[in-house]
């Protein structure tokens, strides 16, 4: 057992824990630093296959991809789209000619690096949530009288009837003690965030102690140290954790929905962890990097996070609003 692994390990969950209890532009700063380091990562694998990506443009478009999904995400989709355009036109006036492999592994950066990361701060800060009212109460939580909230819509006593939360703004007495933690009291966006996080943890944890004492059976010849047993265990912990967390945020049918979430992360960050084996592999190194003691390089300790953040995105807005529907007839 590393206990440099471990250690590193917990001290990126407690900034990572922090970053997401602040979001706006604490999450936002916080979540560029990671992805612009991430990304030279990865331009270095591929310049170690004698490509020659336009990495700088890249990381410039990335970080636009960053803001605008903070600020403006309907321009994230156009920004990405103008963007890779801009990247081949960069690429042809090159003094080299560029390759098919150098537009492909540029594009690639652009949609690994940046455009799938950038859901993330969606999540965090302005995706639209379908949620409802305590079916306990059929009332949100009861907070202090000072704080009154305003979720944009009309609040309805019947527990179930479905509201979209687009914003959720919290309107403080002046000079409150409780300015500072109005995010942590009422911000969907942030609980789903936590348990996104959560589900991914519970899945890396579960499989690599798993794994390391316990497994047996080989799961990939990309990445010989993954073991079946840790697979599974990995991706059971991550249902029990969205299983919790569904449950805890009282949705509506918390057993479909938490198995769902976390099925779903559970399998896609396995997933992102052999895609980005596969690079290394194919770039003939260990590790992506050595920032991090015991794990390697950004991408290293990041790679269950990318292909997850849409995955999270889209189930949470569109599927999870019909599962009632789907399991109650």
């Amino acid at each position: 057992m590393s206990w440099k692994r471990i250690i590193s390990g917990i001290l990126a969950i407690a900034v990572a824990l922090g970053l997401i209890l602040l979001g706006s532009w604490y999450f936002t700063l916080g979540f560029a630093i990671v992805v612009y380091l991430g990304q030279l990562e990865y331009f270095e694998l591929v310049r170690a296959k004698d490509m020659a990506p336009a990495a700088k443009t890249t990381l410039v478009i990335s970080q636009l991809l960053l803001i605008a999904a903070t600020v403006a995400p309907n321009l994230v989709d156009v920004i990405f789209s103008l963007g890779g355009t801009g990247i081949c036109f960069y690429l042809l006036f090159q003094p080299k000619l560029a390759t098919i492999a150098d537009i492909s592994t540029s594009l690639l950066g652009l949609f690994y690096g940046g455009y799938l990361p950038s859901y993330w701060i969606q999540i965090r800060e302005n995706m639209p949530i379908a949620t409802r009212l305590s079916p306990q109460t059929g009332t949100l939580p009861s907070v202090p009288e000072t704080i009154v909230a305003n979720l944009g819509t009309k609040l309805v006593p019947n527990p179930e009837q479905v509201f979209d939360v687009q914003s959720l703004d919290i309107l403080l007495t002046n000079n409150s003690w409780l300015d500072w933690f109005h995010p942590l009291v009422f911000s969907p966006n942030l609980k789903i965030t936590l348990l996104a996080f959560s589900c991914i943890w519970a899945a890396d944890i579960g499989a690599y102690f798993i794994g390391k004492f316990f497994g047996r059976t080989r799961l990939s010849a990309i990445s010989p140290k993954k073991t079946v047993e840790g697979a599974v265990f990995g991706t059971l912990a991550s249902v029990a954790v969205g299983m919790i967390g569904a449950w805890s945020l009282t949705w509506s049918n918390w057993f479909l929905g938490g198995v769902g979430l976390g099925l779903l992360i559970g399998i896609t960050s396995l997933l992102g962890d052999l895609t980005e084996s596969v690079m290394k592999r194919d770039a003939g190194v260990k590790d992506s990097g050595h920032l991090i003691p015991g794990h390697g390089g950004i991408l290293d300790r990041t790679d269950s996070y990318v292909f997850t953040a849409p995955v999270v995105y889209y189930f949470l807005t569109l599927l999870l609003p019909f599962i009632p529907v789907i399991s109650w007839g």
